[in-house]
């Protein structure tokens, strides 16, 4: 969670289209306290080293909240929030899944807590990369998944963006139940990713 999500509502002055089907991999609207920027969704986690003391170069699109601020691959990674319209989660047997459609009952954005860095790639190419952060599911999700994105209240935005990890740590929780709203999703068009 999440693996695929949407965005239909203009971003602090990004002139960007709607989107309806938001795939790993691709150029997200993420906010940071420096202000909006476009990054790539996924993190290959910055000085990450396998048994060989090779460099890890797996992408990582969510975090856990339990642990991204004690594991080393997120070390000195900075915050971010990625908002989103609304996210899809998938229930069912292979070919034969279901796709649901979640947003907030009240119709406003959903501010996804995210960590964020710069990968440093061959040729000095640099890309702002970006990953969620997951948390256990709320009443509204869990029958449809084991995790959710961790969620921000507009009043929470400033915090996240906190230096100390204490008071973000209290952010990283379920969206209070009865707030979120799911729906099949037999409507998008998957392809177009």
């Amino acid at each position: 969670m999440p693996g695929r999500f949407f965005l239909i509502e203009s971003i602090g002055g990004m002139d960007d289209p709607p989107r309806l089907n938001i795939a790993p991999g691709q150029e997200v609207i993420a906010l940071t306290s420096m202000g909006v920027q476009h990054m790539r969704w996924g993190m290959i986690p910055v000085g990450r080293m396998n048994a060989r003391g090779r460099p890890v170069m797996e992408t990582i699109i969510n975090a856990r909240s339990e642990t991204v601020f004690d594991k080393s691959a997120f070390a000195d990674v900075k915050r971010a929030i990625v908002p989103a319209s609304g996210w899809y989660e998938w229930t069912g047997a292979v070919r034969r899944k279901q796709p649901w459609r979640i947003t907030r009952k009240d119709g406003a954005l959903l501010y996804f807590a995210a960590i964020y860095d710069v990968w440093h790639g061959p040729g000095g190419v640099q890309v702002p990369q970006v990953a969620t952060i997951t948390c256990a599911p709320s009443a509204d999700v869990r029958d449809i998944h084991h995790r959710m994105g961790v969620i921000l209240t507009e009043n929470q935005l400033m915090q996240w963006f906190n230096d100390d990890d204490d008071p973000v740590k209290e952010l990283m929780k379920p969206f209070p139940d009865g707030r979120l709203r799911v729906e099949k999703a037999d409507d998008v068009d998957w392809a177009g990713a």
